[in-house]
């Protein structure tokens, strides 16, 4: 039977640990008590802190000594994360804590698999929220008072979290034999006419899974490639790049494309909507960059034209990551225009900053056989440009 791991600091939380254990078993599920102290000893636990510990990248002796909580912390979920990822018996995973145990658990919990419950009881889940939660599909649950000892309030709250957590282990859902394939493609505003005559073909053969390009969108889609929950990518948008090596507001993280490198999925890309980056209202633009081709896409949202400069940057950036991909690639470049507004007579049209993003990306591919860099005289919206992303995904997917 899958079990429930319960997961937090015996050092400090050992009670409230207890009962939620307690309660995972009286619901009928098979719990798993993880200690994570990282000051002190804890009190004994089905895993020792020491066993957690052992699984750091450094081994054990990366958290002795460290008298800084923080340096601790983040070591211990390192080590965590691990651990966890070692396992094969796990149903679900409970967490409670403070920040800095919440912190801790949910580093871990966000590099497991989608669909893997996780349900993390916490001080600060009333709050921002996003920090913990990321890309992933982790529920968070308010502990109303503190975990610090056991009451009316917090024996409710806790044991309706680890009712919940052995419910999901005792009743996971079963994959669907009539599901087809799944496809993660990226999307935003400026290239969704594209996207959806992709997404129109593609959805006879796959259940495509759309996601907007606003930096978790990205991290998302990435997320369910490394979960295997998709059987590749057609990667339209890549304008999360940008904001990450500018300063938008939607800002990819250093692993974009990671996830392709690891998993070797069948992979068509492009560079939608790299002529931007974004911020909110015309107000929250900073200074540095109130001279520079500003428009206007709504009330809550500016975009900033990327420079020749900018442009070679994002391109050297994009085909290193290109590079390192060993599954089949097919990276489409439209030279005519990379978004709605970068086509003759529309704002951001800039055929010099154009060229700087195709340049720097012929010059740094490096050629193999797995990879192929095709260069289309199209524009990104034209329906010859998304007919041509079909049909090379259909040619390395083989189906």
């Amino acid at each position: 039977m899958a079990k429930v791991y319960v997961v937090g600091t015996m050092d400090t939380k050992a009670l409230e640990l207890r009962y939620a254990a307690e309660q995972v078993r009286n619901a009928g599920g098979e719990p798993v008590l993880v200690d994570v102290s990282t000051q002190g000893a804890g009190e004994d636990a089905d895993v020792a802190a020491s066993v957690v510990a052992a699984h750091h990248p450094d081994g054990k002796e990366a958290l002795e000594g460290l008298g800084d909580r923080g340096l601790a912390v983040s070591a211990m979920a390192k080590a965590l994360t691990r651990f966890l990822g070692s396992r094969t018996d796990i149903g679900a995973v409970l967490g409670l804590g403070g920040t800095g145990n919440t912190a801790l658990v949910t580093e871990a919990m966000r590099n497991l698999p989608i669909g893997l419950p996780k349900v993390m009881v916490s001080t600060v889940a009333s709050g921002n929220t996003a920090p913990y939660v990321g890309p992933t599909d982790l529920t968070m649950m308010y502990s109303v008072v503190d975990i610090a000892g056991l009451n009316a309030i917090s024996r409710k709250v806790i044991g309706n979290a680890a009712h919940a957590a052995a419910g999901m282990a005792l009743n996971a859902v079963p994959v669907s034999q009539a599901d087809k394939p799944g496809l993660g493609m990226s999307m935003f505003g400026v290239t969704t006419s594209c996207v959806t005559m992709v997404r129109q073909q593609m959805e006879k053969t796959h259940e495509v899974y759309i996601f907007h390009a606003t930096g978790t969108g990205g991290q998302s889609m990435e997320k369910l490639a490394d979960s295997g929950l998709v059987a590749g990518l057609i990667d339209i948008t890549t304008t999360e790049v940008p904001d990450l090596l500018i300063g938008g507001v939607f800002p990819a993280t250093e692993d974009r494309f990671g996830a392709v490198i690891r998993m070797k999925l069948p992979y068509v890309g492009s560079v939608g909507a790299v002529d931007m980056v974004n911020f909110g209202a015309m107000g929250s633009v900073p200074r540095q960059f109130c001279n520079r081709h500003l428009h206007v896409h709504n009330a809550q949202v500016t975009l900033m034209r990327t420079t020749p400069e900018e442009n070679r940057r994002i391109g050297e950036f994009i085909v290193s990551r290109l590079n390192r991909m060993q599954g089949p690639v097919r990276f489409l470049l439209p030279l005519r225009g990379v978004s709605a507004i970068d086509a003759p007579g529309q704002p951001f049209h800039d055929p010099e900053a154009d060229a700087a993003l195709f340049e720097a990306m012929r010059s740094g591919w490096q050629a193999a056989p797995n990879r192929e860099l095709i260069e289309l005289d199209l524009h990104l919206s034209e329906p010859a440009f998304a007919e041509q992303l079909v049909r090379n995904f259909r040619d390395i997917a083989q189906f």
